[in-house]
């Protein structure tokens, strides 16, 4: 292992893009390129690799920032926002919508997209409430904003828990969610139980407190607006197969994180570079056959 590849991976672990994006500790760590992330994304054979991401303007297909990170969901969910606020410091751009897939439909990152930045999510709501095993899920549950409470199929309400001694002000979890609970009379008494909470006493019913920016997600989903971003987001995962196919960059020449920005930046830069060319390209001009 060399010194600046020591260094240079030392100097990234704060970085939102790098080491800070995830809690999670390394199973491997490459000895000549340590910022690397060990990944078997492609269900094949695990490998070290870094993660492109790419902002376009998806009426041109044009490129206007690209950002390498780890191969985590964390860290491309942090280079969003790295482009997002770099695009519009730097050229005065800001989307009025923005279209990923699942990864970036996070709570935390539609809240900062809706709540933050303005910018309309057409993005899938990550979701993992609904219930395979014939139970009541989150959504059969109906929220009352004025009285806090949810209310269960069965007519019963849910309140907000309060751990005392604990979280008494905020009632908030680590995981920024606030939990409303079912009496347990409640539950002992209703008919429902069995397809309530057969197995706990009473009901729980976890919400986020960015509920509100994923309801406006949610919104949007189906909408003509939203059919549109779905169909123009292939623009991206064919630039991502241009860079692969005919680009040939599958593989990185240069090591570290500085060496993995500057072989993206120079791909993305010949890929504008390829798509400006069509686009000025000079149109044939219209040619008249003889006897029409």
């Amino acid at each position: 292992m060399t010194r600046r590849s020591v260094g240079e991976y030392l100097d990234t672990l704060d970085d939102a893009a790098w080491g800070a994006a995830s809690e999670v500790v390394p199973k491997f760590i490459s000895p000549s390129d340590p910022a690397a992330q060990w990944t078997g994304a492609h269900k094949g054979y695990a490998y070290f690799a870094y993660a492109d991401n790419y902002l376009i303007d998806l009426k041109a297909a044009i490129i206007v920032d690209v950002e390498a990170t780890r191969v985590s969901r964390p860290a491309e969910v942090g280079a969003a926002k790295t482009m997002l606020d770099r695009t519009e410091a730097r050229f005065g751009l800001k989307p009025r919508r923005l279209s990923a897939d699942k990864a970036y439909g996070s709570a935390e990152m539609l809240a900062w997209m809706v709540e933050e930045k303005n910018i309309a999510p057409h993005v899938p709501v990550w979701d993992k409430s609904e219930r395979a095993d014939g139970t009541f899920s989150r959504s059969d549950f109906i929220f009352d904003a004025g009285s806090n409470t949810y209310t269960r199929p069965g007519g019963k309400t849910l309140q907000q828990y309060r751990r005392p001694f604990i979280t008494p002000r905020t009632g908030v979890t680590k995981d920024n969610m606030r939990l409303y609970r079912a009496r347990q009379s409640d539950c002992e008494a209703c008919a429902l139980k069995a397809r309530c909470c057969p197995g706990q006493p009473r009901r729980k019913v976890p919400r986020s407190v960015h509920e509100t920016a994923r309801e406006v997600a949610r919104g949007f989903v189906g909408t003509p607006e939203y059919l549109q971003s779905r169909r123009e987001r292939k623009k991206v995962e064919m630039l991502f197969a241009h860079l692969k196919r005919i680009l040939r960059l599958n593989r990185l020449r240069l090591r570290g994180p500085s060496g993995a920005k500057d072989e993206f930046l120079l791909a993305a830069i010949a890929q504008n570079l390829r798509k400006l060319a069509k686009l000025v390209e000079p149109q044939p001009a219209c040619i008249t056959p003889i006897g029409a």
